[in-house]
């Protein structure tokens, strides 16, 4: 006869039993289960969800928005702080685009911190953005592709904040580049905020890129006039604005002979100035060439028509003559038939 061990029985017995779960339920779980409860017309279990659930779930959430809101603060200093030498030494738009970058980067990492913290499921979330993102994308190719402009316009720099240019047909002062427009105060004050892909995908004109610029009048005098004194005079003018001219290699300033016209015989009288003082010193040689032309009594002609009336007058008086004379023509020629 076998005797049975019970220390054995009590092992197999522990090895084949199945623990029961100790762990605490979510709180997604436990709201579901009160939900069921509620709906069954059991609402005891509404004050121990709220002690045990809700509460430590709102205070988590409570303290993720405190940690948002710190990390937003911490992230406008950062951006102030890293911009403002980028805009002071070497570029004043770079310095804005690092700035609102660091901004964003920061940004996104704290709340994603705070997401995992909290439980949310960032990988179903990160999918669910993804392909959310791939259909705006296609609903969004222009806005997209003016990110891509701003980009590519940040990068290489055709102009920065504060130069003049003209851009997709608008001339102003730029006052902004962002990552999707761009915003120009023209000469008469006028905002305008023109699209980024208009301007990278046309000519640009940097009015205000180089210091100097040559200003350039264009004249017409008449063929009487002579060609020594024509140029003394012109040269006078330009004589006249001197401490204005930019000298040096390439600069200075000129007067030349540049053809000869259906009417008049054309100048070009030029000279560099400051880029501050273009359309001032445009104004006055204009002004100065004008009053020495006039001075040196040389003409400059213009565009004019003379209308001879007499031959037409003188056609109408013959055939009204000869209209009043027919009839008497014919009377006579009846009476000598």
């Amino acid at each position: 006869m076998t005797e049975s061990n019970p220390t054995s029985s009590a092992a197999s017995l522990e090895l084949t039993s199945t623990p029961e779960p100790t762990g605490k339920p979510t709180f997604a779980d436990a709201t579901s289960d009160l939900v069921n409860q509620m709906t069954e017309g059991n609402f005891d279990g509404v004050t121990q969800y709220a002690t045990t659930h809700l509460a430590p779930a709102l205070m988590s959430a409570g303290v993720g928005l405190f940690v948002i809101f710190i990390g937003y603060l911490v992230a406008k200093y950062l951006m102030r702080v890293i911009s403002r030498p980028v805009c002071r030494r070497v570029d004043e738009t770079l310095g804005k685009f690092v700035g609102k970058m660091v901004f964003y980067s920061i940004m996104s990492a704290v709340v994603g911190a705070v997401l995992t913290k909290l439980g949310a499921p960032l990988g179903g979330l990160a999918a669910m953005l993804a392909a959310a993102g791939f259909a705006v994308g296609l609903a969004f190719q222009g806005t997209l592709s003016n990110f891509a402009s701003g980009v590519l316009m940040l990068v290489f720099r055709p102009f920065k904040v504060g130069d003049v240019v003209t851009a997709a047909g608008v001339t102003g002062k730029v006052d902004e580049i962002d990552l999707f427009t761009t915003t120009l105060d023209t000469p008469d004050n006028r905002r305008i905020i023109v699209p980024n892909s208009s301007i990278a995908s046309g000519t640009i004109e940097n009015i205000s890129h180089h210091k100097h610029r040559r200003v350039e009048v264009l004249v017409g005098v008449d063929y009487s006039a002579d060609l020594q004194a024509t140029r003394e005079a012109l040269q006078t003018a330009l004589n006249q604005l001197a401490a204005n001219i930019i000298p040096g290699d390439n600069r200075g300033s000129a007067v030349v002979l540049a053809g000869l016209g259906d009417s008049a015989v054309n100048w070009k009288v030029r000279m560099w100035v400051a880029g501050s003082q273009f359309w001032p010193m445009t104004e006055a040689l204009t002004a100065e060439v004008k009053n020495q032309l006039d001075a040196a009594n040389i003409g400059i002609p213009f565009p004019q028509m003379d209308i001879h009336v007499h031959q037409f007058a003188d056609a109408v008086a013959q055939k009204e003559r000869a209209n009043r004379t027919r009839p008497t023509r014919r009377a006579s020629e009846r009476m000598a038939g």
